[in-house]
């Protein structure tokens, strides 16, 4: 039996969309458990397992319906198949689940192209019952690692990483395999296999987009330490207002190609071919 794990926030224009590719996709039995939270309508009799409880953390969640799907499980080599509310396989996905399987017993995302993130990332990530019951599986943030620049990062999926580290276990990573990008982060195909949406249930501006901004606003610190003193604080306001107007912009952007590309997903089963 196959697990899938999976959560819809405020927006339930990925419910049915994920449901049809899940069908046409998974060609073995599964059960679909999912938290459903603050959506229009209410879509709980698509699933085996539905939860509105007013959770907010994504990781708390993950983990509950995990222990559900534990429950529920038959055998210890059941798959577990986590995977984000605006995602899914855009190509049979079984026959490369059980051939990763004979060397690896977990795979994930690896969203390196988010300013090199390291850890197993929630919108994909396989594994068996027994494993995810052996390393005692968590979701959760905590551990940090060190991103590019020196800075501190954890996310969703950063004990994980420390879990199977700690334990010497090879997972195999999905990277990002778009031969076109319209965004950096979001709206991306990994091993041509499976589609994220990105930002599908929240704010569109990525700490990809930050990074950017961020080494913009060092050149503006620049700009300043040779502005005259006593014209610092006119021109230091004008350069936030500039900072404002461009994350907007970054904003505006991304929510224009993100509405395209999901009309092309509502009108074009097959949209996901310019990706690959």
């Amino acid at each position: 039996m196959i697990h899938i794990l999976t959560v819809h926030w405020k927006d339930d224009r990925f419910i049915d969309i994920q449901l049809r590719y899940f069908q046409k996709n998974i060609n073995q039995p599964y059960q679909i458990y999912t938290f459903l939270n603050y959506l229009p309508q209410d879509h709980s009799e698509k699933f085996f397992y539905a939860s509105s409880e007013p959770i907010k953390s994504h990781a708390i969640k993950l983990n509950l319906l995990a222990e559900m799907a534990i429950f529920n499980a038959v055998s210890q080599d059941d798959i577990l198949i986590f995977i984000d509310g605006d995602a899914f396989p855009i190509q049979p996905i079984m026959p490369w689940l059980y051939e990763k399987f004979k060397n690896y017993p977990l795979m994930a995302v690896k969203r390196f192209e988010n300013d090199q993130d390291n850890h197993p990332h929630p919108l994909f990530c396989a594994t068996t019952v027994g494993f995810w019951k052996e390393i005692k599986g968590d979701w959760k943030a905590g551990y940090y690692w060190q991103n590019p620049r020196g800075d501190l990062i954890t996310d969703v999926g950063a004990n994980l990483l420390k879990n199977l580290e700690d334990r010497k276990i090879s997972w195999y990573p999905l990277l990002r395999s778009n031969k076109i990008n319209y965004h950096p982060v979001n709206l991306g195909v990994y091993e041509d296999l499976i589609y994220h949406h990105g930002s599908g249930f929240r704010s569109s501006l990525t700490r990809k987009d930050l990074v950017d901004m961020n080494i913009f606003t060092r050149i503006l610190d620049k700009l300043l330490m040779i502005i005259p003193s006593r014209k610092v604080e006119k021109k230091l306001a004008s350069l936030i207002s500039t900072r404002i107007k461009i994350k907007r912009n970054i904003i505006n952007k991304n929510d224009q190609i993100s509405q395209e590309i999901f009309d092309k997903i509502k009108q074009n089963p097959e949209f996901y071919r310019e990706f690959i």
